[in-house]
């Protein structure tokens, strides 16, 4: 909640700043030649511009500080925690929780074209598995001891994590 108080009263005084550096007037360069003329804008285009921009800048906080991530616990199959990760636009589930010791197929069903998504990697395993197009590709591992693994696209814009737990 102290972050929340922070990070809005930093949007805050960023737009009350910017507000005031509309209103300030330019300084006139003395120059012989009076080409350049100061075009007044309607305060109500001021206001908007810089209502824009806060909305703006609070829509991107939100997006890369308070958005969740989707959490999923896998399912035990004949010994093997198993889930499906859907591969569009990002990893979804991008959170995946297994316990620690025990055999995981993560299976990576990629829908989305892009060269970027075509590659996931899981740099604490040393893996690094090609994403058929609009096919399931299981990934296998045993994590040994308990924490959180990222797993990430191959030009590392996208995201997972494997959290492992004790028993």
């Amino acid at each position: 909640m102290v972050i929340k108080g922070k990070v809005l009263g930093t949007v805050i005084g960023l737009g009350l700043l910017l507000g005031g550096a509309l209103g300030v007037q330019a300084a006139e360069i003395s120059s012989p030649s009076k080409q350049f003329q100061r075009l007044e804008q309607p305060l109500s285009l001021k206001i908007a511009v810089t209502v824009g921009g806060l909305a703006l800048m609070g829509v991107e906080l939100w997006w890369f500080l308070f958005s969740k991530t989707s959490l999923q616990q896998v399912k035990v199959q004949e010994g093997i925690q198993e889930i499906t990760i859907a591969v569009d636009g990002g990893y979804k589930p991008s959170r995946i929780v297994v316990k620690v010791g025990e055999p995981v197929r993560l299976n990576f069903l990629r829908r989305d074209p892009s060269t970027c998504l075509e590659t996931v990697l899981f740099p604490d395993f040393h893996i690094a598995q090609n994403l058929a197009n609009n096919n399931v590709t299981p990934v296998e591992f045993t994590p040994q001891k308990p924490g959180e693994y990222i797993f990430t696209c191959g030009m590392n814009m996208f995201r997972g994590v494997v959290e492992v737990r004790e028993k």
